[in-house]
């Protein structure tokens, strides 16, 4: 046997070996793992599907018997109870309160984080290293630490007829300054991994530093971007927190008029059902639409 000579099976020669992590990662993708993470989605769906079984069957029937008998009884499905919600006008002022609140506070979110991030990324200005280090430090304030201050910062502001505390203006203001630091962040993390070749081309070309922003920084970093307005699009349409403390009657969104109806639980689940259920379907719908964009985003990076 020759130096160049091998033992059948003694690993060798051949492959190389595969480590730990890709020899787990080979078995997790065999087809009785998928179909246990399958099983493992459908039991996580039991409750919206329970949801939006409730919201179909009447008062009475959700309060005598369980969601899961309309599968023996059919007939208890209706559509009365989205009728009789969708007639009552303080839910539909709160739904497009909702919206006011949400597709503002995104978009500011994602314009102003965009633009920031870009000059954190590749723009020199004095203090520039410093700042971001604030930025940073501003992501571990907890907003609850906020509300009191703020509150009373808006109690102080009040002109023509209009005060900030109560307003749909205020509840905006707010999320878009506390989505602010996470936004940035995360923007110039992602702009300052594209090739700087790219942006001197686009400088050696004539091109203004909005120009670069424009038709380089943007197209490149959509995937980020769009990842961004997806998590704030949620974390404001979902919130309750700042919307209990800085909305009114006249200005609160969908969240705190369902929080209202819920002194009364066992007598109106006719009404929270549908309630609840429309809350939801809205961010489903936004998530699965940009769900390319979304999966983009988390990935961007991971592969050079």
């Amino acid at each position: 046997m020759t130096a160049h000579d091998t033992v059948p099976g003694d690993g060798s020669a051949g492959a190389p070996r595969r480590g730990i992590a890709a020899r787990v990662a080979g078995r997790l993708g065999g087809g009785a793992v998928q179909a246990v993470l399958v099983l493992v989605a459908l039991f996580w769906l039991v409750p919206t599907l329970g949801l939006l079984v409730a919201s179909l069957r009447s008062n009475a029937d959700n309060n005598s018997s369980g969601w899961w008998t309309v599968f023996t009884k059919p007939s208890q499905l209706t559509f009365s109870s989205y009728s009789a919600l969708l007639d009552k006008p303080d839910f539909v002022d709160s739904f497009w309160n909702t919206v006011l609140i949400t597709v503002p506070a995104t978009v500011l979110v994602v314009v102003i984080a965009s633009l920031a991030a870009y000059a954190f990324a590749w723009l020199e200005f004095p203090g520039r290293d410093w700042l971001f280090l604030v930025v940073v430090a501003l992501l571990v304030v907890p907003v609850q630490v906020a509300l009191v201050p703020v509150a009373k910062l808006y109690g102080k502001i009040e002109f023509g007829g209009f005060q900030m505390f109560g307003s749909i203006t205020g509840v905006v203001l707010f999320h878009v300054a506390f989505g602010l630091p996470f936004a940035i962040f995360l923007l110039r993390n992602f702009f300052a991994a594209i090739p700087r070749d790219l942006l001197e081309a686009a400088r050696m070309d004539g091109g203004s530093e909005w120009t670069i922003f424009r038709r380089v920084i943007f197209p490149l970093g959509g995937p980020a971007i769009a990842s961004l307005g997806i998590f704030q699009f949620l974390w404001v349409w979902n919130d309750l927190l700042v919307s209990l403390v800085f909305a009114d009657t006249d200005a609160q969104p969908m969240t705190k008029w369902l929080q209202s109806q819920m002194r009364q639980f066992t007598g109106n689940i006719d009404i929270l059902a549908p309630g609840a259920f429309l809350s939801l379907i809205v961010p489903l719908a936004v998530f699965f639409a940009f769900q390319r964009y979304f999966v983009q985003g988390v990935l961007a990076g991971s592969v050079k």
